[in-house]
């Protein structure tokens, strides 16, 4: 692992873990990749430790001949995707873009990949590997008291997000299996922390809340979620690159699994702590329950017991831990936010997805 290619590194887990590698990795250069789409920003990748050995490119990954270029010019020998459309209401709303960037840009970077590293040999007996970031969504939703999903947990995706990154998990298997290419995968539940896109249920409501807007939560509030804070993630991908096996698959979870009103309650008690002059308190008094999202899985749990006994990883954060750092990032962070919600396109979208919901209650 020397000279590596992260696509979607303008985005909230990719900068998230452009900065840890750099960090964690001296002798490490990145390429980074972005179509710089809504959710992603060059804010993102300010500030990066050791920036003389981080490269950005603003391209689409579905451009194979860009892809090629990065991978010679660079002598790329391990990609990190995390390139993706990942809003499940955006794909209800507009499923198009999820199946050519999660479908088509996975099999551009797989297929170039093929090309260099083993049809092309241009790398010779280096070691290579495809790491490919999935989400526990591809496995469906649980019902009360099922056990958590293993990576033997068979696939039922139930939004076009979800199947769109079903399919790229099994494009990426089916390049190891046919053509020999070493990959490795990991499917993660919900994020959280700094750099979110707020669209997003956590940084939406933190971000709601100090403007004393309305917080909206879907249906009754009792979808459950399993939360991982995004430098807990990150470790693990590094871990894996590291030490997991080719050919491996892990599945990522925090093993916080409260509901997402008690999430939302949760915000809104540490904000009442944290900004004491907020002029919106009690700030669980703006929370506004709205019409579900159409075919709402209920219920997400990972059991990541695979890569704790196989590589000792384990989440260092826990919910109250995770969202304390997350609320103090955002209340420091004033600019980068006020940059995002002066965006024209995230202003629509609001509108669009939330302003015309009919409260449920």
């Amino acid at each position: 692992m020397h000279n590596i290619l992260v696509t979607g590194s303008a985005g909230f887990i990719g900068s998230n873990f452009v900065r840890h590698l750099l960090k964690a990795e001296p002798e490490v250069k990145i390429v980074s990749l972005d179509a710089l789409t809504y959710a992603g920003s060059l804010e993102n990748l300010k500030y990066l430790p050791d920036e003389k050995r981080h490269t950005f490119v603003q391209g689409d990954i579905c451009d194979a001949e860009l892809v090629g270029r990065l991978l010679s010019g660079n002598e790329i020998d391990t990609i990190v995707h995390f390139a993706a459309e990942s809003h499940v209401d955006r794909s209800i709303h507009g499923p198009a873009p999820f199946v050519r960037t999660n479908i088509l840009g996975t099999f551009t970077l797989l297929e170039t990949a093929r090309q260099y590293w083993l049809t092309g040999k241009a790398l010779g007996d280096q070691p290579v590997r495809f790491h490919h970031i999935s989400t526990d969504e591809v496995y469906g939703s649980l019902k009360p008291g099922e056990p958590a999903w293993r990576e033997e947990s068979p696939y039922k995706p139930n939004s076009p997000y979800a199947a769109s990154k079903a399919a790229s998990d099994h494009l990426v298997r089916s390049y190891g299996h046919t053509y020999g290419l070493p990959f490795s995968l990991t499917n993660c539940s919900n994020n959280y922390g700094p750099y979110q896109f707020p669209e997003k249920l956590i940084p939406l409501v933190i971000l709601n809340a100090l403007q004393g807007k309305p917080l909206p939560v879907y249906g009754d509030g009792g979808q459950v979620r399993d939360w991982l804070y995004v430098e807990d993630h990150c470790e693990a991908i590094h871990l894996v690159l590291k030490k997991g096996e080719v050919g491996g698959n892990y599945n990522l979870g925090g093993g916080n699994q409260p509901s997402n009103l008690s999430i939302v309650e949760m915000i809104c008690d540490l904000l009442d702590w944290m900004v004491p002059d907020s002029p919106y308190k009690p700030h669980r008094g703006w929370i506004t329950f709205v019409s579900d999202r159409p075919g709402h899985d209920r219920r997400y749990a990972m059991d990541s017991s695979r890569i704790e006994a196989h590589l000792g990883w384990k989440p260092r954060h826990d919910l109250e831990h995770g969202l304390k750092k997350t609320v103090r990032w955002y209340l420091e962070n004033r600019g980068w936010v006020d940059g995002i919600l002066k965006q024209q396109n995230y202003q629509g979208w609001m509108e669009e997805n939330y302003t015309n919901r009919k409260g449920s209650q």
